[in-house]
């Protein structure tokens, strides 16, 4: 980690060396807005779009980075390149964008003294993570933590306040060691992950929530590309864990794993508790868009 260079507030560095000053908005309130990408064979995907959903969080909270959204993507581009030497061993890579509100505001009031912190930087993707899950799914559990209603923080936002996931993500594990928070809204439908959206399958219909209380994810928009290339019907409804207890087969979505299959909800199997066919044929579709087995590269790099 040592090695990788990062762009913050203006100038290329060492990541090591990028510091956030104490009294900055983003570390003493959450106030900062963000977005992740991710790599295939060294290549960006989808970055116009993960720019453009971070602007439109950024308009929304009313924070000026100082720069457009083409430099911000020009900028994410160069750090990709700037990095591309480190890159053999691990496989790809994951960019993030981050920016803060700035240094100022007492306490939980008034807005920020200073200019906002921008920064860009590139990791390893943790394979490690879910590369095994692609063969033996991954477990979830329903929290008893809801999303956010929309009244009170826009789903639609990319923000770094998020107690409530790291509660769900608590809840999840006193429950099923190693599974995943799927979070309800506040009126009991289902809604999203902690990072991630998910979906059912019933009947040959993927099925999944309106975007009222969830992030409208980039790679949920591919699910959606990929099943009309595929001819698979999709449906955006409201859901119950009813749904998901009975459908025949459900499956994550998130950019750094693309589509993970989920077997177990709350203990029970989903479908026959292995990964569903629409499933699979998903991650193939996925796989051949980008020229790259996705899931033959996680298992390959997964420490």
């Amino acid at each position: 980690m040592d090695d990788y260079i990062a762009y913050y507030n203006g100038e290329w560095m060492p990541y090591k060396e990028v510091r956030i000053h104490p009294q900055d908005r983003g570390f003493t309130l959450g106030d900062v807005v963000f977005d992740v990408e991710r790599t295939f064979n060294g290549k960006s995907f989808r970055m116009r779009q993960h720019i453009d959903r971070l602007y439109r969080s950024l308009k929304y909270v009313r924070i000026d980075p100082g720069i457009t959204a083409d430099s911000m993507l020009d900028l994410s581009e160069e750090a990709i390149s700037r990095n591309e030497h480190l890159r053999g061993p691990l496989g790809d890579y994951r960019i993030n964008q981050w920016v803060t509100r700035g240094i100022g505001g007492a306490g939980n009031i008034g807005l920020a003294d200073g200019t906002p912190a921008v920064c860009i930087n590139v990791l390893p993707l943790d394979f490690t993570r879910y590369a095994r899950a692609y063969e033996n799914g991954q477990h979830g559990v329903i929290s008893k933590t809801r999303s956010y209603p929309p009244e009170a923080l826009d789903a639609k936002i990319k923000h770094h306040s998020r107690m409530n996931f790291n509660l769900a993500t608590l809840e999840a594990n006193d429950l099923d060691p190693g599974a995943w928070a799927l979070l309800l809204d506040m009126e009991g439908n289902l809604s999203e992950g902690t990072g991630y959206n998910y979906f059912l399958v019933k009947d040959g219909v993927i099925r999944t929530s309106t975007d009222n209380a969830i992030l409208q994810g980039v790679s949920r928009g591919m699910v959606f590309d990929l099943a009309r290339q595929l001819d698979i019907p999709v449906v955006e409804e409201n859901l119950q864990p009813y749904d998901l207890y009975t459908a025949d087969e459900a499956f994550f979505a998130s950019t750094s794993y693309c589509v993970l299959p989920m077997t177990v909800v709350d203990k029970r199997p989903v479908g026959d508790g292995v990964p569903g066919p629409i499933t699979n044929q998903l991650l193939a579709a996925w796989s051949e868009s980008v020229g790259l087995d996705i899931v033959d590269q996680a298992i390959k790099y997964a420490k």
